[in-house]
């Protein structure tokens, strides 16, 4: 049997490996034609890209082009996880003695021969300050690089089943219910009323009114995002409500789908009325339908390593052009749609994504969310 050996450079690898990615929580970026090079990113880690670089670069001129090549690659990962600012730190494990590191914005240089040359490292002390104690193993040789492998696969199975635990598809029940009530809602206007475009069957069945709210019937606010104006308006929002709304309930379950549906009617209804009069009346569900899409650019934000570049490629295209139609077409009450967008987003962050949303957001996006109802009650119905 042939004995292996391992390298000192190799172990080193090994250790910082197991370290960010079962410790910091960094996952591998593949990148095709990069050799000697391993990218890991964190989009919530004090660095959201740490690069360590195994090839021998010995002058000048090579590592100047080593950050020609990170900075080409920093700008592709930013189209695709919709970052606007990234840093990175690039540690070099072969680096020529004549070679001068220099840092530069965003890009954080560290020359690493040995473990000291990181414990020693201001940046290292700073962001990751119990690194030394995390790199110190009992085993060596084959033993190490078995505890390694298997400590780094156990974790990237267990994320694995979190991701598909988040995306499996589930019935959308909720979603089912709103469409039901909504239709029930809108035959009952014609059984009982004069029928769905009749301004004054829309209010006798809790059309968005200001006047009337401002009087005390709030529940308005509410009842008003399941009416609609006419079998276009109806089908239009019920497909468009059935094709958003069983993704948002399927990835953050029937209550907190309710939740965001719910915060973003209000959010959607009180914007509306900062704006209105007591001449109009206001019925649709497309506010809250904007507050999913919210959700769901909150939800893609959170996920754009996994959904790739569908962020920009998709729900903000789809955001912004149904805010432009909104706004060419005067019977359409974009303010609603803008409230309800805004409410989504931090209702969203408000419940929280499973695995992903820390306390301290929903904490703070509760108390945002509180202070902006009462800024838009003061706004519609106390300012002179």
């Amino acid at each position: 049997m042939k004995e292996i050996l391992f390298k000192d450079k190799d172990i080193l690898v090994m250790k910082l490996l197991h370290y960010f990615i079962t410790e910091k929580g960094y996952n591998p970026i593949i990148l095709r034609g990069i050799e000697n090079e391993i990218w890991l990113e964190n989009m919530d880690g004090p660095y959201k890209i740490i690069r360590i670089n195994t090839g021998y670069i010995h002058n000048k001129e090579q590592f100047d082009f080593d950050i020609f090549k990170t900075k080409k690659i920093m700008n592709k990962i930013k189209l695709k996880t919709f970052s606007f600012d990234m840093n990175v730190l690039s540690l070099f494990l072969d680096l020529g003695e004549y070679v001068t590191l220099n840092s530069l914005k965003n890009i954080d240089c560290l020359k690493v021969n040995n473990e000291d040359d990181l414990f020693s490292s201001d940046k290292i002390k700073k962001y990751f300050p119990e690194i030394e104690n995390k790199l110190k193993f009992n085993e060596n040789g084959i033993e190490l690089f078995t505890k390694i492998t298997n400590d780094i696969n156990k974790k990237n199975m267990n994320e694995a089943k979190q991701t598909e635990e988040i995306f499996k598809e589930k019935i959308p029940y909720v979603t089912y219910s709103i469409i039901f009530l909504n239709i029930l809602l809108f035959l009952l206007m014609y059984i009982f009323g004069n029928g769905s475009e009749d301004a004054l069957t829309l209010l006798l069945f809790g059309g968005l009114n200001k006047d009337l709210v401002a009087n005390g019937e709030i529940y308005r606010i509410i009842t008003s995002a399941f009416l609609h104006n006419g079998i276009v308006h109806l089908t239009f929002n019920m497909y468009a409500l059935y094709i958003i709304g069983k993704d948002v309930e399927s990835f953050f379950g029937h209550v907190k789908y309710s939740i965001i549906y719910l915060l973003s009617i209000i959010l959607g209804s009180l914007l509306s009325l900062v704006f209105s009069n007591g001449f109009i009346v206001s019925v649709g569900a497309s506010g809250a339908i904007f507050g999913l899409m919210g959700a769901l650019l909150f939800f893609g934000y959170n996920y754009r390593v996994t959904l790739n570049n569908s962020i920009t490629r998709q729900i903000i295209p789809i955001i912004l052009l149904n805010l432009f139609i909104g706004t060419m077409i005067p019977s359409i009450d974009n303010f609603a749609h803008l409230g309800g967008l805004i409410g989504g987003y931090l209702a969203a962050m408000m419940v929280g994504i499973k695995y992903k949303t820390t306390k301290s957001e929903k904490i703070n996006s509760t108390i945002v969310i509180i202070l902006l109802i009462l800024f838009l009650i003061y706004m519609a119905f106390f300012r002179v």
